[in-house]
């Protein structure tokens, strides 16, 4: 059966086998000051599915991912990948950043900004194939953009950037995507957009883990639901952990009087 940790189990480690898992994360703490961001989390990511990272404002999400990549330094803790660490799995993990984090300023074409997912591939040479070409092409088709490959990044709206950093993510061919807050601030239409290719790609064998603020479409998107608030509240498979009592736990007066979840 499925494991659900809730806020009783705070400060506890997760004594389950990691080797498997496609990111884990024990006793994480990050700090951006005196006041710890992330305190002692633990998360075990679980293949072949889709998760959410949900919290209030400030809970850690973002730093969470964050901290696994290395992007922050964590005070404590750790994180790996397949049961190794980040330098050794790094070909194998797709990151899309949040939007309002990127110069959108730059002066580069879309089918510029693809083909840097296969900045590996190519080398240190970036010697350009005809099928590097054809592979970025086919990402952005998949996400509804290939007739905007010679526009300019800083020409498109913030739906249609998202759906060319999504195009970047795909081009890696990895095998475990983290994203965050892939939804923030676009419309309906590529929202829908990019939750079928995030399903498709779950569908195919990947792993989704991403940052997200919607609760009310949680159910509908996501297989697992890992739930913070500077600590881990509750994580396990949506239709068990994502519960009235858990989001009040994690949420408190926070938590939308318009939002009803199931009973516990």
């Amino acid at each position: 059966m499925a494991q659900v940790q809730l806020a009783a189990a705070h400060g506890q480690p997760v004594q389950d086998d990691v080797s498997q898992a496609p990111l884990a994360l024990r006793g994480v703490t990050v700090s951006y000051g005196a006041e710890p961001v992330v305190l002692s989390v633990d998360m075990t990511v679980v293949p072949g599915a889709m998760t959410a990272i949900i919290g209030p404002n400030g809970a850690g999400k973002s730093t969470l991912l964050k901290a696994a990549l290395g992007i922050v330094t964590p005070l404590a803790g750790q994180a790996r990948f397949w049961g190794t660490p980040l330098k050794t799995a790094r070909d194998r993990i797709a990151y899309v950043p949040q939007r309002a984090s990127v110069d959108w300023d730059f002066p580069t074409q879309v089918l510029d900004v693809v083909m840097m997912g296969l900045y590996r591939e190519l080398g240190l040479l970036r010697r350009v194939r005809p099928r590097h070409i054809a592979h970025a092409m086919q990402c952005l088709e998949r996400v509804g953009m290939a007739g905007f490959a010679d526009r300019q990044i800083g020409q498109l709206s913030g739906g249609q950037q998202q759906r060319v950093f999504l195009a970047r993510a795909l081009a890696q061919r990895a095998e475990l995507y983290l994203l965050d807050e892939p939804f923030a601030g676009v419309d309906a239409a590529t929202e829908m957009a990019i939750i079928d290719v995030l399903k498709s790609l779950r569908d195919d064998g990947k792993t989704v883990v991403a940052v997200h603020h919607d609760l009310s479409t949680v159910e509908a998107y996501f297989d697992r639901v890992f739930l913070i608030n500077r600590r881990r509240m509750a994580e396990g498979p949506v239709a068990e952990a994502f519960t009235s009592d858990a989001l009040q736990a994690t949420y408190g007066g926070r938590l939308s009087d318009g939002f009803v979840a199931r009973s516990a």
